[in-house]
Order: C-alpha cells, then sequence, then structure tokens
C-alpha cells in the first residue's frame, strides 16, 4: 500500500484491542501511516465506537474513504458476549463496582429464551449514563464519573437477532444483531429486569458489521507490521 492509496482512501478493518478506546486505535494508525510516509496530515477516522472493555470490529476509514463513514456506521452490527446475572452496576459493565443483587434462583433455562423474544424489532432503549453521547456539550460520561445525574432521552433501535447460545448461571453467553445506536450494555441491564432480577455486560465482541467480519480484521500490531514491509517495499534503491 502507498502513500497515495492511503489519502485516496483506504478501508482498514482492526480488531480492537481491550481497554483501548476507539480513538486511541484511530490516533495509533494515524501516528503510523504518517510516520512510515513523512505525511504531515492525513484523514482517518473509525465508522462506530467500541467501549474500552469491549473488542472486536472496528472500521477505519483513510483519506477520502472518510467520507463513506457515515454508510459504514449505518448498517447493522452483530455482537457477541457475556451477561452477569444477579447483580447490576451503574455503567451498566465492569466499568464501576456492582451497586445492587438480585435474587436468580427462579432463572430457568425456559425463562432465559423465552425473555429475549421480548427485545425483538423496535424497541425503545434508554442509553447508559455512562456513554460518549454529548449534552450541552459534555459527554455523559464525563458527568457520570463526577457523580452527576442528568436526564437521558429514550430512542429507538432495532433488534432483529437475539439469542442465548450458552447457559452457565449466572453467565450466560448471547448474539445480537441490531441497528445502528443500540446500546448492548442498556440491552444486558433491561434484560435482567424483564428477568425479575439484574444483570450487568461482563464481555462483549463486535463481530460483524453489515458484511465485514471480524474475522478479516488485523490487530493494531499486526496493521503497523504490514504497514512496515509495505512502506520498505515502496523505497527505492537508494533509500533502501
Amino acid at each position: 500500500m502507498t502513500e497515495e492509496a492511503y489519502k485516496n482512501g483506504q478501508v482498514l478493518l482492526i480488531d480492537k484491542p481491550l481497554t483501548w478506546t476507539s480513538f486511541q486505535v484511530v490516533n495509533k494508525l494515524r501516528w503510523e501511516i504518517r510516520q512510515r510516509f513523512n505525511i504531515k496530515k492525513i484523514k482517518v477516522g473509525h465508522a462506530g465506537t467500541l467501549d474500552p472493555l469491549a473488542t472486536g470490529l472496528l472500521i477505519i476509514c483513510t483519506g477520502k474513504q472518510t467520507k463513506q463513514i457515515d454508510t459504514y456506521q449505518g448498517q447493522a452490527k452483530e455482537y457477541t458476549g457475556t451477561f452477569m446475572l444477579g447483580a447490576t452496576t451503574p455503567s451498566y459493565d465492569l466499568e464501576t463496582e456492582i451497586d445492587n443483587t438480585f435474587p436468580t434462583a427462579h432463572i430457568t433455562e425456559e425463562l432465559l429464551h423465552k425473555t429475549t423474544h421480548q427485545f425483538m424489532g423496535e424497541i425503545q432503549q434508554k442509553p447508559p449514563i455512562f456513554s460518549a453521547i454529548k449534552k450541552d456539550g459534555k459527554r455523559l460520561y464525563e458527568l457520570a464519573r463526577k457523580g452527576e445525574t442528568t436526564e437521558i432521552k429514550e430512542r429507538i433501535v432495532t433488534l432483529s437477532k437475539f439469542e442465548i447460545t450458552k447457559i452457565n448461571l449466572p453467565e450466560v453467553e448471547f448474539r445480537i444483531i441490531c441497528s445502528k445506536g443500540t446500546y448492548i450494555r442498556s440491552i444486558a441491564f433491561d434484560y435482567g429486569k424483564a428477568l425479575h432480577s439484574g444483570a450487568h455486560l461482563s464481555a462483549l465482541r463486535r463481530t460483524k458489521i453489515g458484511n465485514f467480519s471480524v474475522d478479516t480484521a488485523l490487530s493494531v500490531a499486526a496493521f503497523i507490521e504490514k504497514l512496515k514491509d509495505n512502506s520498505e517495499g515502496t523505497k527505492t534503491p537508494e533509500e533502501s
């Protein structure tokens, strides 16, 4: 891949590492591309945020392809992961400590599968207070970490698939296919309530965006190695 190719626009499939923010991945790739080709400025962006505690597919666009970010972002997304039943956290995941516990003795395999039907199709969902949504110019997670509360409007999202793939109580593994803007952490919280218990998200992986699959994605380290090989291959004999 040449400097010109990145400027003209590339779609890069990256498997986001655990604990990295999506912006850290973008910044890392932008820096590496600039360093390898000695470019002062190049546009790089992602088509859909993943939380730091999630792994999986990030679509990264460079150069002129950044104009297509909204198109990629609007496509259906597939996730797999794990709900931990019997307890909730303020962030709906493992970022914060457990704040409430609930009974789980009444939960059967039949109930777990049956309850997923309540979430199929269009549903009303309230995003977590610990989210990157902006209100009055500030990210909601910034307010939440300061202990401030704010009213969050519900939004309509669509689930075309919600299946329980493995049960090992209190852990329940799932697969979900959903529309843009769906918070799987909120699904965890609401699913727990629907079970007359509680739940939070303990693991999450994005496996698909539209027809793009994480199976063909590169780790950040693998991309950097590939970039190094490609840039060295474009050097002239004098540069080598």
